[in-house]
């Protein structure tokens, strides 16, 4: 499933196109995908102004002057592909020469000033919602997710606080929304590598010392991500239909037998499972 970095790759793929773009037609071509859409979501988007493009956690939000904001969510396949047109086509003409939408095209978007926004989803366990632009945080999705990491909230006396007491390991406890929004899998492994943290140590015994200096980790972690488009293990594209390239700077995801990367460290990468996980880290470095 797109974590935080291919969420907001793909935010900030859309943004050109949809912030401040009127919604020239929606075409709606199935009732559901992971749960039913909105009553009347064709008519309810067409002709809305995108006012703008945010980010909570790992979902997109889109919202419109007509006050309400429309929730996306990729799910584990779900992409959001981008089609301009041509520096001498019109609108008009651009979207009359697209080809038909594919089998798994669920929602196109065309939008006035020529460019078309396909939600592509194989697996269909992705979701939109129109909800309450005034309501947004209120959202069932949304109510009870923790601050975001990229986000000043979030910063070491929060995680310290946040994990004083708690008997689960840290790397379950990363993974909590409700203590920090948007961490997946891949990123908290490659986290806890860069600090040095085993996944198996309980979030109680991390010192306030250790968590505060976890906090510049994991946006570092986010931001690099960020910087190389995300990661691309199966489905996950840029809105280009481009790959994510951070796959290929993993230091412990899906490294299972490598050698681990930190110099003077002759230890090799372990595999093992949590809550059903898999978890990747090196038995040398991490303690």
């Amino acid at each position: 499933m797109p974590e935080l970095p291919e969420v907001e790759t793909v935010r900030r793929g859309l943004a050109p196109v949809m912030e401040g773009a009127r919604i020239l037609r929606a075409d709606i071509r199935r009732p559901d995908l992971r749960w039913p859409f909105p009553k009347d979501m064709a008519r309810r988007l067409t002709g809305a102004r995108v006012l703008r493009l945010r980010r909570r956690s790992k979902y997109i939000l889109a919202d419109l002057d007509s006050g309400e904001t429309l929730l996306i969510h990729l799910g584990m396949s779900g992409r959001m592909l981008i089609a301009t047109r041509g520096a001498d086509q019109t609108a008009a003409a651009f979207f009359a020469a697209r080809p038909q939408p594919a089998k798994h095209d669920h929602v196109v978007l065309d939008m006035a000033q020529g460019a078309r926004i396909t939600f592509n989803d194989t697996r269909r366990f992705g979701a939109m919602d129109l909800i309450d632009t005034a309501g947004t945080d209120s959202h069932p999705l949304l109510a009870r997710l923790g601050p975001e990491p990229l986000g000043n909230a979030f910063d070491g006396p929060y995680l310290a606080a946040a994990l004083a007491g708690r008997r689960t390991p840290i790397k379950s406890a990363l993974l909590d929304q409700r203590i920090v929004a948007g961490l997946g899998n891949i990123y908290v492994c490659e986290a806890l590598h860069r600090a040095r943290i085993s996944p198996k140590r309980l979030a109680g015994r991390i010192a306030p010392a250790r968590a505060a200096a976890l906090v510049p980790i994991i946006r570092d972690v986010l931001n690099d991500a960020i910087a190389a488009g995300g990661s691309s293990l199966r489905d996950y594209r840029q809105t280009d239909g481009e790959l994510g390239y951070f796959q290929h700077s993993f230091q412990v995801y899906g490294r299972e037998g490598a050698p681990c990367p930190t110099p003077g460290c002759r230890a090799e990468i372990r595999r093992i499972t949590q809550a059903g996980r898999s978890s990747f880290y090196c038995p040398g470095c991490q303690r």
